[in-house]
Formats: structure tokens, C-alpha cells, sequence
């Protein structure tokens, strides 16, 4: 039986998923998280589904063995294509992006309706998660109102991982991926990555540019930490006591590149915690 006190498990392919991180901390100010980036084997968006199954089934066997509460899989091709798999596998909560994303694309909708006609609800997302059609699959379950368009965005992942994330460049990379969005009629755009967060202000700005309207860019990080905190609640798995500052986030990573600490800070603000590389093999 796991204890409320005991930590929250995330992971994600790569330094993404600590957008995820960011948001479970501001909206779970008591919960304890352990965050493993599997640095050594990003990207996983170009992999083979059966590659990504065999990668996320090791990363939550290593977070499951340091006794965590839920697993929050902070992944959107991880979330497409080893959802179900994890959640046969490991006997704790187990969520991830895509849903959470899905509804906060919704209400977008919703409130964009209000005064406007319906429109395409647009995804960028790798390769992995739209070729895994699992965006168009969670908001039919939702509501079958809408069409969704999802695109492929291969360059951001290297862009947001350098630290390209404003200038000539990513405005140049992130107009070539709107622009067949734009062209659909899209107008509220969901960020099918946890690393495009970072490039929110310019996938922003480049969209409205684009459509000549504003567009609604939804980040499912929020909606995630979100709805993290409900199923803690419902399920009594709360920490009801404040966390001590130092001890809130765990790093760890595959493989530690020299600009690590400055990628992490820029995911998460000043005061990153320093990351212990471990060795993580791809047979569990």
C-alpha cells in the first residue's frame, strides 16, 4: 500500500517533462516529486512504438523501485503509444498528457465558440505522437464535434533542448509547422510535447501572425498538475505536510551533457537542483 507521504514518479525522454514538473510543484506546494529524463535516449518521438514501450516500462520500473505514489508520464509519445501498458504493469496511478490536454483543448473551443464558428483543433506534436493518432483518439472520446489536425514538428525538440527558443530561427521553424495549421482553418493549437511550452510566446505570436486573429495555444501542463491533484485527492494520497524546500525535487537523468543545469534552469526557473546521473540499461 503506498503512503501519502511517499513521492510523486515522473518521467519523460528527455529535460520536457519538466515543464510537467514545474506545474505539479506550483499547484502540489506539499508533494514531493522524483523526475528521471532519460537524456541518454532522447529523442523518443522517431522511435518504433515497441522501442518506446520497452524504454517507458524501464524508466517506471526504476521510479516504482524508489517507492513513489502515482506515476505522472510526462511524455506525449510515451502517453500515445504505453499508457495502457504501464497501467497493466504497475499496480499505482498512473496518468498522462494527451487527456488532460485533450480537455483543456475543449474548453478552449468552448470559449472561443462563443463568438466565433467551430474550427479545427490543431496539434504539434514528434513524429511518434501524431503518426500514433492518439490527439484525434482522446478528443473523440470527449466529444465528436471536432476535426483535429495534428502536424509533425521534428526541429523543436533540438531547438528547445540548445536553447533556441526565441530569434530568427524558431520563428522560421515554427512558421513552416503553423503554417499548414493556419491554412486548415486551425485555430486553437495544442503543444504536443512537453518541451514546446518554452516556445509557447513565439508558436503564440507566429499563429496569430499567420491567422490574423489571435489563436489559443494550449499547454497541457497546467491541465495535467491539475488533475494530478484531483485523483490525490480522491484517492487520499495527499501529503498533508509542507515539504521541506531542499528535498521537493529529485533529478535524475541517463546521461548528463555539460548543459544540463542550464537546460534545467530554463525549464524550471533559478534554483534547479543538481541531477544525478544513473545508469538505466533498456532491459528491465
Amino acid at each position: 500500500m503506498v503512503h501519502p507521504d511517499a513521492p510523486l514518479g515522473v518521467f519523460d525522454s528527455g529535460l520536457g517533462g519538466l515543464t510537467v514538473v514545474r506545474a505539479l510543484l506550483a499547484q502540489n506546494p506539499h508533494e514531493r516529486i522524483i523526475y528521471l529524463g532519460d537524456t541518454a535516449r532522447v529523442p523518443y518521438g522517431t522511435r518504433s512504438p515497441e522501442t518506446v514501450i520497452r524504454y517507458a516500462l524501464r524508466c517506471a520500473s526504476e521510479l516504482r523501485a524508489r517507492q513513489i505514489k502515482g506515476l505522472v508520464v510526462a511524455c506525449n509519445t510515451v502517453s500515445a503509444v504505453a499508457l495502457d501498458m504501464l497501467r497493466v504493469e504497475f499496480d499505482l496511478p498512473v496518468m498522462g498528457v494527451i487527456e488532460p490536454g485533450a480537455r483543456a483543448a475543449l474548453c478552449a473551443m468552448q470559449a472561443r465558440e462563443r463568438s466565433r464558428p467551430s474550427c479545427p483543433i490543431g496539434v504539434l506534436g514528434t513524429q511518434g505522437t501524431v503518426a500514433s493518432g492518439a490527439y484525434p483518439r482522446a478528443v473523440a472520446q470527449l466529444s465528436t464535434r471536432y476535426e483535429v489536425r495534428a502536424q509533425a514538428a521534428p526541429l523543436l525538440v533540438p531547438l528547445v533542448e540548445e536553447g533556441w527558443v526565441e530569434g530568427e530561427v524558431p520563428r522560421l521553424a515554427v512558421r513552416r509547422y503553423l503554417t499548414p495549421l493556419i491554412e486548415a482553418g486551425v485555430r486553437v493549437v495544442v503543444l504536443g510535447c512537453t518541451h514546446y511550452p518554452l516556445l509557447k510566446p513565439v508558436i503564440e505570436a507566429v499563429a496569430s501572425e499567420l491567422a490574423r486573429e489571435p489563436v489559443a495555444v494550449v499547454d497541457s501542463a497546467d491541465a495535467t498538475a491539475d488533475e494530478v491533484a484531483a485523483l490525490l485527492e480522491q484517492r487520499q494520497l495527499q501529503r498533508r505536510a509542507p515539504t521541506v524546500a531542499a528535498e521537493r525535487l529529485e533529478l535524475l537523468v541517463t546521461d548528463l551533457p555539460a548543459s544540463f543545469q542550464t537546460a534545467a534552469q530554463r525549464f524550471l526557473g533559478t534554483g534547479a537542483p543538481q541531477a544525478t546521473q544513473i545508469d538505466l540499461s533498456v532491459e528491465a
